[in-house]
Parts: C-alpha cells; sequence; structure tokens
C-alpha cells in the first residue's frame, strides 16, 4: 500500500472511530470535559431549574447535557458559542423553529411547550455547560 493510500485509509478510520465515539457518547451521555468518570459535574443549584427545562424539552435532540444525537447537533460546540448564537437565536429557535444552516439534521421545528422565561433558564444552563466545555 503506497503512502497516500495508507494515509486515506487512516483518515477513514479516524473518522469512523471518532463517529464511533460521538454516537457513543449521545446514546450513554458523557461526563463534562475535566471530569472523571467516577466523579460527574454536578450542575449547580442556580442551574437546576434550566437543566430540568433542557431535560423535558430540548435534550430528546440536542442530547443529554447537549452532547447532540443522530437527531440534532451538540449545543455545547463552538458554533453555539455566545458570539456566534447570541441568547436571542436560542429564542428565535425555541419560538419560531430553525432552518438547517450548520449541521445535515434538518430543520428544527419550533418549541411550543417552553415560554420565553423558560428558554431564558435553558439559555443560562446551555451556558453554563459550554463554560465547562471551554466555551465562552
Amino acid at each position: 500500500m503506497n503512502g497516500t493510500r495508507r494515509q486515506a485509509v487512516r483518515q477513514r478510520w479516524i473518522l469512523v472511530g471518532g463517529l464511533s465515539l460521538a454516537l457513543l457518547a449521545a446514546v450513554i451521555g458523557s461526563p463534562q470535559v475535566g471530569s472523571s468518570a467516577s466523579q460527574p459535574v454536578v450542575t449547580p443549584a442556580e442551574f437546576k431549574k434550566g437543566a430540568a427545562a433542557f431535560n423535558a424539552n430540548c435534550a430528546r435532540c440536542h442530547g443529554e447535557r447537549g452532547v447532540g444525537t443522530p437527531q440534532g447537533p451538540p449545543l455545547v460546540h463552538k458554533i453555539y458559542e455566545p458570539n456566534h448564537h447570541g441568547d436571542a437565536a436560542f429564542q428565535r429557535a425555541a419560538a419560531m423553529g430553525v432552518r438547517a444552516h450548520h449541521w445535515q439534521f434538518g430543520d428544527m421545528p419550533k418549541v411550543s411547550t417552553v415560554t420565553p422565561a423558560d428558554v431564558d433558564e435553558i439559555i443560562q444552563y446551555v451556558r453554563w455547560l459550554q463554560r465547562q466545555a471551554g466555551i465562552n
């Protein structure tokens, strides 16, 4: 096998391995960055209401702790950092839905089960998750 073909095969295995790990993390959940499997990060009290609203309304598609699933993108990702997707973008997404533009997951429908106040709580929780992952 020549060097170019070997490199292409290696890149495919890396991609497959990365996708497999991402899918596994989405299915079983993953500990926060900087935590160990034996010591998961505990959500602080001020974000628990947002965590509950997120779990009830968003986690089905965006994954437990915002890690993404095969149905929806991870919100704990640099694309959703505050300077790229501000808090108002989350409010609009919940109220009106979103046409697919960064990912190949399809359009996001509006979420009629949340109020703007609920979304504010969800935003605070997601921003906390992002900070835990080093996304500011």
